[in-house]
């Protein structure tokens, strides 16, 4: 059976410090490293007027692009570091797309960053992280952000 450690990442310098441990446990089990981003649906804010079909459009396109590129980096770093890896871009609400994603493909492990919000930030920006330990089908590790 093959070890799969799955890093969820929004390129943030807190996932870059889960990046670097994910790696180092996907090569140390001679597992698989599987990384991930959820893209969110792009929500229109209140007060911004009308948004057209075809700017929704590009504005999903270009997001979709960037978060490609910063993937494919990261691929190229893993790969240069020794691991076998793949990337995946998903959609949704990034919790459940997480812990879909780790129980459809039987995960060891998922080894995600925290921000380390406390307090009100927390309140009103809830935790990825913190829904994702509470839901997942296998342990998750949490590196705190630097």
């Amino acid at each position: 059976m093959s070890r799969r450690v799955v890093h969820p990442t929004d390129f943030s310098a807190a996932s870059g410090a889960a990046f670097k441990k994910a790696v180092e446990m996907a090569k140390a089990g001679r597992g698989e490293l599987l990384l991930v981003h959820v893209l969110s649906p792009v929500m229109p804010v209140p007060g911004d007027g009308y948004i057209s079909p075809k700017v929704y459009d590009e504005i999903a396109a270009s997001t979709r692009a960037w978060a490609g590129k910063q993937l494919d980096r990261l691929l190229r770093k893993a790969k240069a570091a020794g691991a076998r890896a793949k990337g995946v871009l998903l959609e949704g609400v990034p919790h459940e797309q997480i812990v879909r994603f780790a129980r459809s493909r039987r995960a060891a492990v998922v080894v995600m960053g925290t921000h380390g919000r406390s307090g009100l930030a927390k309140l009103f920006l809830g935790s990825v992280a913190g829904r994702v330990v509470t839901a997942a089908p296998c342990p998750v590790l949490t590196v705190r952000g630097r």
